[in-house]
C-alpha cells in the first residue's frame, strides 16, 4: 500500500529477524501494493504483509482482501507490524528448524 506507515518498522524487524536467526545473506523484496485489483488478486489483506516462502505466517481466516493498514496480535498488544519474537519464530518455521 503506497505511504503504509509501518513499512519501515516491518523492513527493520525483518532484517533484525533473519540477522539473529543465522540467516544474514537472505534478503527481500519490498513491493507496494497500488490498488484493489492487485491486493485482491495476489491476496493481500493490509499493509505491511511479510510473506516467507510465498505464504504469509501471520494470516488470519476470512480476513478479505484490501487496501489498508494491517495490525498484528503481538504480546504487547495490537500492533502496526509483527514482534521481533514473532517473525524469528516464522522465520526458523519456515527453515524447518521448529
Amino acid at each position: 500500500m503506497p505511504d503504509c506507515p509501518n513499512e519501515k518498522v516491518a523492513a527493520d524487524r525483518l532484517r533484525q529477524a533473519l540477522d539473529d536467526v543465522g540467516l544474514r545473506a537472505v534478503g527481500f523484496t519490498v513491493r507496494v501494493v497500488a490498488d484493489h485489483a492487485e491486493a485482491e488478486r495476489i491476496g493481500f489483506t493490509g499493509s505491511p504483509t511479510i510473506r516467507i516462502g510465498g505464504s504469509d505466517p501471520f494470516a488470519e481466516e476470512g480476513r478479505a482482501p484490501g487496501l489498508a493498514c494491517r495490525v498484528y496480535r503481538t504480546p504487547d498488544g495490537l500492533a502496526g507490524a509483527p514482534a521481533l519474537g514473532d517473525l524469528r519464530r516464522a522465520l526458523r518455521t519456515a527453515a524447518g528448524w521448529d
